[in-house]
């Protein structure tokens, strides 16, 4: 009787855990709880490994970021950095024995040093105009860094004086030259990024490429655009060169001696990107990643590898129909370890300094920022799911023995019993299988009848990933009552570079074709609820949203709402106001005088008198990329046609939503808006 009455109450306990999980929604209150782990770094003695946590704050409306370390055998994370305000970018000395990291701790942002077993702190920067990126050189002596300064100036005391003037200037205007004037979120209002290198202990810093030139230039992601020779007496920079910066891709890398000095361009016969440079440990050669052509952002990335001895460069990655992301040497030199997408997935390759077939190490999940233990023995790395936020792991050199090691979220996230994402596939434009992925509710039940949301991606040159996110979370929809849809159409990256190619010049063609295919198919499926779907997209994919409104017309399937976030809507004035011209010039095959058909063809306000489905438009006013005008003059057009909308303008957000409130109200409000049409 006992043993059966014990049975019973577990039976009734476990009972009512899984009902507590199953009421349990993950919502975007939920999605603000989760602790962003990233910038995960071995250190040189191979012991401990150093990473970040940013907490966001709802009612601070900011996210805190601090430093943390965990054993690399597994065990206890300790916390290094407990200020106010967030210390982030660690970078381990030479000697292990500290971090490098940036805090605005005293004002600035500048470079700190914390010894990791004391936990003394040591202030290196000192400059008006801040620091940041720190890199350590290998004899621990020097620490390079960017900051944003006037090229004139030839001294801080100059940086400082021009930035109290226009402080104290009852006039507040902005003042510009040339193009490239402004750029996602801010005036350049005459500021150059230059690369610096300073004293470890400190002192006066010394500006390695003056001029009137940015360096590091804009990102096209991947590591750092700035690195020592394994001798410490040159470094390894970027730099763009080229007279109009807003039409041009073409990023050099650069050499310059530690102590300064004209520097020496080791990429000038590719007119394309260049960057993202890493020495050899052993001094012979430098690794790159390259795009071979001028003003396609989206092209290819290669990894390169250039020999110092013999100045020449050959690529290492032709075997790999996929991006470069990431890349770090072996200690022995000998094997490049890199990170490239592959169906949603972001597998760890490994390919040899001397040629041969690219492999793959450690295949599973979405990994980022590989680095090896001292004695090479060891990866570590980040991985995420769409189930899983990002956390930190290590595997044996072969891909063996995966393990975590951060765990920040693993006991709060597995409370929601989320369902991973399942991949599909069907044919879309030309006979082309396309693939995408399903999110269903955690309490999904195949009995019942969903409504669909559709979420289309940005780029256009990007992908749905099996990978976790925090502005557009699928996880945060389908807990909200939805079958979520994320199709992976012509743009996306993953599924070789043809599939990539094939967008531009047809931003409302074969693309469209995938996506429709693709909700007709899903809206086919027998849980499926195929008269309450709606759509809902950022940036391209606000465009793509843009597009249907215009479209609404496939006989298999109706949208029924939409959403678009800052989506290109006047392919003319966008191509006027955008600052990235290197873009609209590469997509649309020239300007709006050059290619006017282009233009008109597949720009969303030429539909206006098929606008019917009921819409809301979201802009930002720190939008450079996708200007605000755009969604204005959407929903002039909707509001004149009587379609029934509503527009949210954020004041203080870029292309993104970033600030934990905004976000809150942005999630709040979306949702509002498709349960109000859809349920």
């Amino acid at each position: 009787m006992k043993r059966y009455l014990i049975v019973s109450i577990i039976g009734l306990l476990a009972f009512a855990t899984f009902a507590y999980a199953q009421e349990r929604r993950f919502t975007i209150d939920e999605l603000l709880k989760v602790r962003r782990v990233g910038d995960s770094q071995v250190s040189p003695k191979g012991d401990l490994v150093a990473f970040t946590i940013t907490d966001m704050s709802v009612t601070a409306n900011k996210g805190t970021t601090q430093i943390y370390v965990v054993p690399l055998g597994a065990g206890e994370v300790r916390q290094l950095t407990n200020d106010e305000h967030s210390s982030a970018s660690p970078r381990w000395s030479p000697d292990g024995e500290k971090l490098a990291f940036i805090s605005a701790r005293d004002g600035e942002d500048q470079i700190w040093t914390i010894d990791v077993s004391s936990g003394a702190l040591k202030k290196i920067t000192s400059l008006s105009t801040g620091a940041g990126d720190p890199v350590w050189s290998p004899d621990g002596n020097w620490l390079a860094f960017a900051s944003d300064v006037y090229p004139e100036c030839l001294s801080d005391a100059c940086n400082q004086k021009r930035a109290e003037e226009k402080a104290q200037s009852k006039v507040k205007v902005h003042v510009a030259t040339r193009l490239l004037y402004r750029h996602w979120k801010s005036w350049k209002d005459g500021t150059r990024s230059h690369i610096f290198v300073v004293s470890a202990n400190g002192g006066e810093a010394r500006d390695l490429t003056p001029g009137d030139y940015d360096a590091p230039p804009f990102s096209l992601g991947g590591p750092t655009d700035y690195a020592f020779s394994p001798d410490s007496k040159e470094l390894a920079v970027v730099s763009n060169h080229d007279k109009v910066e807003a039409t041009s891709t073409n990023a050099d890398v650069w050499i310059v001696s530690v102590r300064g000095g004209n520097p020496k361009n080791i990429t000038a016969a590719n007119r394309g990107f260049d960057g993202s440079p890493q020495y050899s440990p052993d001094g012979r050669f430098i690794a790159y990643r390259s795009q071979a052509t001028p003003g396609f952002e989206s092209d290819r990335f290669r990894l390169m590898l250039y020999d110092r001895k013999s100045g020449t460069a050959r690529s290492l990655s032709e075997s790999l129909d996929s991006w470069v992301d990431e890349f770090t040497f072996a200690p022995n030199s000998q094997t490049i370890y890199l990170t490239a997408e592959e169906r949603g997935k972001q597998p760890i390759y490994s390919v040899s300094v001397s040629g041969g077939p690219v492999r793959k190490v450690v295949s599973d999940g979405f990994d980022s920022e590989p680095h090896l233990t001292k004695d090479g023995s060891t990866l570590v790395f980040s991985r995420s799911s769409m189930t899983t936020p990002n956390e930190v792991y290590r595997a044996n050199i072969d891909g063996s023995g995966v393990t975590e090691l951060s765990k920040a979220n693993d006991p709060f996230i597995s409370s929601f019993n989320l369902k991973p994402a399942e991949e599909v596939t069907w044919t879309g434009a030309l006979g082309r299988k396309v693939a995408g992925w399903i999110i269903k509710p955690a309490n999904f039940n195949a009995r019942r009848k969903w409504p669909l949301v559709v979420l289309i991606h940005g780029g256009p040159q990007g992908a749905w990933n099996d990978n976790w996110g925090y502005r557009w979370n699928p996880q945060v929809w389908a807990n909200n009552g939805y079958v979520v849809f994320t199709p992976n159409p012509r743009g996306s990256t993953g599924y070789g570079q043809q599939f990539v190619n094939e967008i531009s010049g047809d931003w409302g063609g074969k693309v469209f074709t995938d996506i429709s295919n693709g909700v007709a198919m899903v809206s086919g499926l027998p849980y499926v609820d195929k008269n309450r779907i709606g759509a809902a997209g950022a940036s391209y994919g606000g465009y793509m949203i843009d597009w249907i409104e215009g479209h609404n017309s496939d006989p298999r399937f109706h949208y029924k709402v939409l959403v678009s976030h800052d989506g290109v809507y006047n392919l003319t004035s966008m191509t006027g106001v955008t600052e990235e011209l290197w873009f609209t010039d590469w997509e649309f095959k020239g300007t709006p005088w050059t290619n006017p058909a282009m233009y008109d063809r597949w720009s969303p306000h030429k539909f206006v008198q098929n606008f019917k489905t009921p819409i809301l438009i979201i802009t930002n006013a720190l939008d450079y990329r996708v200007p605000e005008g755009e969604g204005m003059q959407l929903f002039t057009a909707v509001q004149r046609m009587g379609v029934e909308s509503k527009l949210l303008d954020f004041p203080d957000e870029g292309h993104w939503v970033l600030k934990p409130a905004n976000s809150q109200f942005w999630h709040n409000t979306v949702l509002d808006w498709m349960d109000k049409h859809l349920k």
